[in-house]
């Protein structure tokens, strides 16, 4: 259930949902495409003046300053990956902007520097920016050009958790500005390379410190955890000067609620979703300095503004299939995870996009014929329930008839039997929520996992997630990419835990194998706090993890466990008895004998009905059938929850007859 949001105005700020922006990262930011041009061509024109003595150094200065102005929003949108949504694009466009801005420290470390601050707006020593925003006033003039020294003092104080190439990439750049001004002065050109940039680059500083850092956030006393509403502020009015100006920083309170949002959409989201912002009390003032509260935000708008359109959340309503039912469906693309996982996206044909929609947490099947035989194989959708991306991991298993073929040999545009969603895994989304939830996931457990990390952080604005994912080594480390990308663009609500078994060079603290020791040292929250768990990986640790939950007090029904295989029955549980089961299948009614300790399902299939199903061990769900008539048992359920239970749903490859007579519904 959705906890209330107190906050200072005492409107309960929950009432209202933040509503969906409306704005998404594009194939390719043109704006940042046009600003990298005109950053690194106006720099280009300085550096020739400079050389040539065509302006005087003042104006050189300043031409190159404004560049390295303009390039800081490059590596900004760049750090967020919200220039493009291939990450390489990313990556390439804030390596060359981070060259400029300041060759100290590579993209990388920046990104980790600029999503720490997000995460910890405020908070002392814990936010890098802090060192600007809590400034006396007396020590900005000396403070301001300098704001990259607390960068570099943060990344020293992590060195130890970065990955080796960024800490490599980040020395070689260090390594290059030394050599660059020791031959510059050996050479007697150090005044040259300063006018061309060393000066310029503390000028752009300066005004970035002021702009970015010290305008958005001082005075506010607020955290990013304790009112993210309020840890930052929007500059409102003038904005057909401060918008260009400030590179739409003056919104800055929208970049740290939505920091996807590309720079150049965030007024138009501040418009689209103002009343749910004014709901929550968000921090304003007015170009002039002036503080705004809603009340007077609203008579300044009368006077200054218009009044802007509300969305609506949109949370999505899964598959429109009555059943779990094949279609043959190509491949769009496949895309090497690990060496041994790809990762599988579909071309779902238009007709047939409703029916593949589905609930973040659910899987498909699909069917294979391998040495004329047919099997069957679950998998997880991984992508975001809202995206309209179809898409699922696959990892080998030593012998894997489907794994081996899907890891070596398929191909975009091949073509796969699969069944459309089931399965029961996942959250009731509610965009007023405002939960903190804790995922643990092991190995090929991630793929549920990351589509209900990437739905809820979506849909759920109020919602935190703790996520703990163990694997070996970072080298066998599924979608780490993803998670990381997840990361940056919900750095205040998302934090993810790897937990390496392998890997020497793993901190000490984050080593070895999950378990409810490690969860209950590294969670900030008491275990029986957190709203829900979803738990999926190897079984025994899936399993272990659910009793000791349990065993800490913390409710059953908060629990959620995803199981890849179940357990085969060893013998016939008591009770069961032959039965005649009429089974409806597509609307029509069939008549099947069930033999004493068969299953349903076994009965069914021997009577030649093409009924669902996957993994006939009580894990997947694919299965399920309502029984309307008579009686059954299930010897293990590992799929449906209690209420769909008690409504008289059941798997069927798990339950058997105990009346002579039964009616089943798979529709």
């Amino acid at each position: 259930m959705a906890n209330m949001l107190e906050h200072r105005g005492g409107t309960d700020s929950a009432a209202v949902p933040l509503p969906e922006t409306g704005e998404r990262v594009p194939a390719i930011s043109w704006p940042i495409v046009g600003l990298l041009g005109l950053g690194i061509g106006t720099f280009g024109v300085s550096t020739w003046a400079a050389l040539t003595g065509a302006l005087p150094g003042i104006a050189t200065i300043a031409l190159s300053a404004a560049s390295i102005f303009v390039l800081f929003t490059v590596l900004h949108d760049a750090s967020h990956y919200s220039i493009s949504t291939h990450r390489w694009v990313n990556v390439a466009f804030g390596r060359l902007a981070m060259f400029f801005v300041s060759p100290l420290i590579s993209f990388k470390s920046f990104s980790f520097i600029h999503i720490s601050h997000h995460r910890n707006t405020n908070d002392g020593d814990s936010d890098p920016d802090h060192f600007i925003s809590a400034s006396p006033r007396w020590q900005l003039l000396f403070r301001f050009p300098a704001m990259d020294l607390p960068y570099i003092g943060f990344l020293l104080r992590n060195i130890k958790r970065r990955p080796r190439g960024e800490v490599i990439e980040t020395f070689g750049l260090v390594t290059f500005a030394v050599a660059c001004i020791v031959g510059a002065t050996m050479a007697g050109h150090l005044w040259t390379l300063a006018v061309i940039y060393l000066i310029p680059e503390r000028v752009a500083m300066f005004i970035l410190a002021w702009w970015f850092d010290w305008l958005p956030h001082h005075d506010l006393p607020d955290t990013q955890r304790e009112n993210r509403y309020r840890a930052t502020r929007n500059r409102v009015g003038g904005e057909w000067i401060l918008t260009p100006l400030l590179l739409s920083q003056n919104y800055h309170l929208v970049h740290h609620l939505h920091p996807s949002i590309p720079f150049y959409r965030y007024v138009a989201a501040w418009r689209k979703n103002e009343q749910a912002y004014l709901d929550r009390d968000a921090a304003l003032i007015t170009a002039f300095g002036k503080e705004l509260d809603a009340g007077s935000y609203d008579e300044w708008k009368r006077l200054n503004g218009q009044l802007a359109s509300l969305l609506p959340v949109r949370v999505p309503a899964g598959s429109t299939a009555t059943r779990a039912t094949a279609h043959t469906i190509p491949v769009a693309e496949v895309r090497r995870l690990t060496a041994d996982s790809v990762e599988l996206t579909l071309d779902v044909p238009v007709d047939l996009r409703d029916q593949f929609a589905f609930r973040p947490g659910q899987h498909i099947t699909v069917r294979h014929t391998a040495d004329g035989e047919q099997i069957r194989r679950n998998y997880s959708l991984c992508t975001s329930a809202a995206s309209g991306d179809v898409a699922i991991a696959v990892r080998r298993v030593a012998g894997g008839a489907f794994s081996n073929y899907a890891v070596e040999s398929l191909s975009a545009g091949d073509s796969l039997e699969v069944m459309t969603p089931t399965g029961n895994f996942g959250p009731q989304l509610d965009a007023l929520a405002r939960d903190h939830i804790v995922a643990v996931a092991g190995g090929s457990g991630i793929t549920p996992i990351l589509s209900i990390v990437r739905t809820t952080m979506e849909i759920q604005t109020e919602t935190r997630c703790t996520l703990f994912y163990g694997n070996r080594t970072a080298d066998t480390t599924m979608f780490v990419d993803e998670l990381r990308d997840l990361e940056y663009r919900y750095a205040d609500r998302l934090s993810v835990v790897h937990i390496r078994s392998a890997e020497q060079n793993h901190p000490a603290a984050l080593q070895g194998r999950i378990n409810i020791d490690l969860i209950t040292r590294l969670l900030r929250d008491d275990l029986a706090s957190v709203d829900s768990w979803f738990l999926c990986g190897p079984a025994e640790m899936t399993t272990a993890l659910y009793g000791s939950l349990i065993e800490q007090g913390v409710p059953d029904d908060r629990v959620n466990i995803e199981l890849f295989h179940g357990v085969q029955r060893s013998s016939e549980p008591d009770g069961c008895t032959a039965a005649t089961a009429t089974v409806t299948l597509s609307g029509i009614d069939h008549e099947v004998e069930v033999a004493p300790g068969d299953s349903i399902l076994e009965a069914s299939l021997r009577g030649g009905l093409d009924a669902p199903y996957a993994c006939l061990g009580g894990a997947c769900g694919t299965c399920t059938a309502k029984v309307v008539a008579g009686t059954t048992t299930m010897d293990q359920n590992f799929a449906l929850d209690k209420g769909r239970v008690e409504a008289g749903y059941v798997l069927t490859c798990q339950a058997r007859p105990t009346s002579p007579s039964l009616a089943v519904d798979y529709d």
